[in-house]
């Protein structure tokens, strides 16, 4: 995939001539008015407007607001003393404002439909938030009252947008609908008829939460119209950034593909990363033309992968490789500098290993669409033979927390947005232990926005710290774990980062389960709502949202907290 930077410039409004104008009147506070021309006292409908005046509607949303304030136009107190007035067009306009339908993170239900919306609206919401009104801005409200007449009783309630979060988190089933520009990773966006403003495949035509806006002016307008930004969701600003977990491609995994096929393993889950702007893959294993055949009983854990294999990362689309794994340098030196040689070719950027320590240990960055992403990661577990030294040993990158935090903060000054990962100790578990805490919370207090476990066969604990999200433990991706050697090893997870326009918006966790030893597939909701629920649990935030089916009477994978040597 490529990576190119792009922005889409500013168009100026069209001018809309309207018979007749909303002249619903509006009280400004004072840190929303920078300039204004209270009316004469004699004014009436039919006065006069005073020239070079802005009226903005109740219904336009903050960041519009300050865009159009900051045109310099002194505001109007009356939409019928203005010369121009910015509300919800009444046909097709030139600014088109995009809503997402948001609940607090730990919520499981993934969506709903559309007619479910309207019916919330209505005073119907649907299970799980069946009693709980849609939380929601002033101005949100008075934009959807446009669009769709006026909320059932006790539907709607609002708060200023500054405390929807901390509001509707206390809420047991709270949910809410904000601007596409509010969205941040405490939030977990909800698909409406499966559209998502977070998808690259987002279908602006069929989603119901985009709110048209207009500049109105009497012909002939007397003045200038003011530059505004056409819509708060550009898609040549976003970025999708696909992170995984353990890839091993041995024993039984290799030798399935031996016989199924090289790109078996990616057969259900392929297009989740085929289809993100940046797909990241954590390949532990060297390639070794002298790899010998797969055995799945094999027993010493020396491994290697025939070269062919690296058609099924060509195949997933990759585009950065994890290099931390403590099985980088199982087959020695040369294999491993071979492995380096394969991604170099294919201009695959690697972090995290490399030919020597400062090659391992270098951050790389990459841009798209305008965002810039740096990866930087290390392995504090070893064996020392693993890791890569300053004497030309090639390996993975040793832990240095010092560097690493010098490393992330600098670039974070220089614009990036950072993502830390880490091979880290195996727990057969979900809880993180407090050292683990400690080390993924250094890396987000000095600035990166993402931090991974990429270690972790046993998915673990997410966590929301400090504006970064923490996955202590992803689990594995392509491995042939098949609930060995504890229950559990099959549930995978791939979390879908989104950015735009420079900043982080959060995460989407994309679940799957492990099949036939090397075919992870999309978990079934009934599998889904268990996982989740129990990484919730474990995650401290406990049942925050009920799920949308019934809790299932039977757990297909019961917790366990013994840790396996």
């Amino acid at each position: 995939m490529s990576f190119i930077r792009s922005t889409l410039p500013k168009l100026t409004l069209v001018l809309l001539v309207f018979l007749s104008a909303c002249s619903r009147s509006m009280e400004l506070t004072p840190a929303a008015m920078p300039t204004l021309i209270p009316p004469s006292p004699t004014a009436t409908a039919s006065a006069t407007p005073v020239p070079s005046t802005l009226w903005i509607g109740e219904a336009v949303p903050d960041a519009l607001r300050e865009e159009a304030q900051a045109s310099g136009l002194p505001l109007a107190f009356y939409a019928d003393t203005a010369v121009l007035r910015l509300d919800v067009a009444g046909v097709p306009a030139v600014v088109n404002w995009t809503y997402a339908l948001v609940a607090p993170f730990p919520t499981i239900p993934v969506g709903i439909s559309g007619e479910d919306l309207r019916d919330a609206w209505e005073g119907n919401a649907p299970e799980p938030w069946s009693g709980s009104p849609l939380w929601m801005a002033e101005s949100t409200q008075q934009a959807l009252t446009a669009l769709w007449g006026e909320a059932g009783s006790g539907a709607v309630r609002t708060a200023d947008s500054d405390q929807l979060l901390e509001t509707v988190w206390n809420e047991k089933r709270g949910w809410a609908i904000i601007p596409f520009e509010s969205i941040q990773v405490d939030w977990k966006v909800l698909t409406i008829d499966g559209q998502s403003p977070l998808h690259n495949d987002f279908d602006a035509e069929s989603y119901p939460l985009i709110v048209p806006f207009a500049l109105i002016c009497d012909e002939p307008c007397p003045i200038p119209l003011p530059e505004l930004t056409v819509t708060n969701r550009d898609p040549e600003k976003l970025t999708t950034l696909l992170m995984t977990g353990v890839t091993a491609l041995v024993r039984a995994t290799a030798y399935k593909m031996e016989v199924e096929g090289i790109n078996y393993p990616a057969q259900d889950i392929g297009d989740w990363l085929r289809d993100a702007d940046i797909a990241h893959i954590s390949n532990e294993i060297p390639f070794d033309p002298n790899c010998p055949p797969p055995n799945p009983n094999k027993k010493d854990l020396q491994f290697c992968s025939d070269p062919k294999y690296i058609e099924l990362l060509e195949y997933v689309g990759a585009d950065v490789i994890e290099l931390t794994g403590n099985h980088f340098q199982d087959r020695g030196s040369a294999a491993t500098l071979f492995t380096l040689e394969l991604y170099n070719e294919r201009g695959w950027p690697y972090y995290g290993g490399g030919a020597d320590l400062a090659d391992a240990q270098k951050p790389i960055t990459m841009e798209h669409n305008g965002n810039k992403l740096a990866f930087i990661g290390c392995n504090p577990v070893g064996p020392d033979f693993a890791w890569a030294r300053d004497d030309g040993w090639p390996g993975a990158a040793p832990c240095d927390f010092d560097y690493m935090t010098a490393q992330i903060s600098q670039l974070r000054e220089d614009g990036y947005l950072p993502i830390a990962t880490f091979q880290y100790y195996e727990y057969y578990s979900a809880e993180p232990r407090p050292w683990q805490v400690r080390d993924f919370q250094t890396m987000a207090d000095a600035g990166a926005v993402v931090v991974s476990g990429s270690q972790a066969h046993f998915a673990q604990a997410k966590a929301l710290y400090n504006g970064a999200f923490i996955d202590y433990g992803i689990g594995n991706l392509f491995f042939d774990q098949m609930d060995i050697p504890v229950v559990g090893t099959r549930r995978e997870f791939l979390d879908r980062h989104v950015f735009y326009n420079g900043r982080y918006l959060g995460v989407e966790l994309l679940t799957a389960m492990l099949e036939d030893y090397a075919r992870p597939r999309p978990m079934t909701p009934v599998e889904r709502n268990d996982f989740l629920t129990f990484i919730f649990n474990e995650s401290g935030w406990g049942e925050m949202v009920p799920t949308l089916t019934p809790t299932p009477t039977r757990t297909p994978y019961p917790p366990t907290k013994t840790p396996v040597p």
